[in-house]
């Protein structure tokens, strides 16, 4: 197959060799230069913020913290109003 390099400097994985070997958007490759050779390999580090990215989507974390604060302010109304 043959692809073309556009001004950015990007080029076009077909999508036949992107099913084939599993390569999904965002991926990241080593490139190499071998002699007279590109070669790209996929690389299968996943930084540890993408690797939590939606794992804890179930829990509402912000929503304990919310109501955590609101719990602070109602005690401080009432010390406040106890002290007036």
């Amino acid at each position: 197959m043959t692809v073309k390099l556009s001004s950015k400097g990007q080029l076009v994985i077909p999508q036949s060799i992107r099913e084939a070997m599993g390569l999904q958007p965002g991926m990241t490759f080593e490139i190499t230069q071998q002699e007279n050779k590109i070669v790209l390999q996929p690389v299968d580090y996943v930084s540890p913020i993408d690797a939590l990215y939606g794992k804890y989507a179930e829990l509402d974390l912000l929503a304990t913290l919310e109501a955590e604060h609101k719990r602070e302010l109602i005690g401080d109304a009432e010390r406040a109003e106890a002290l007036s």
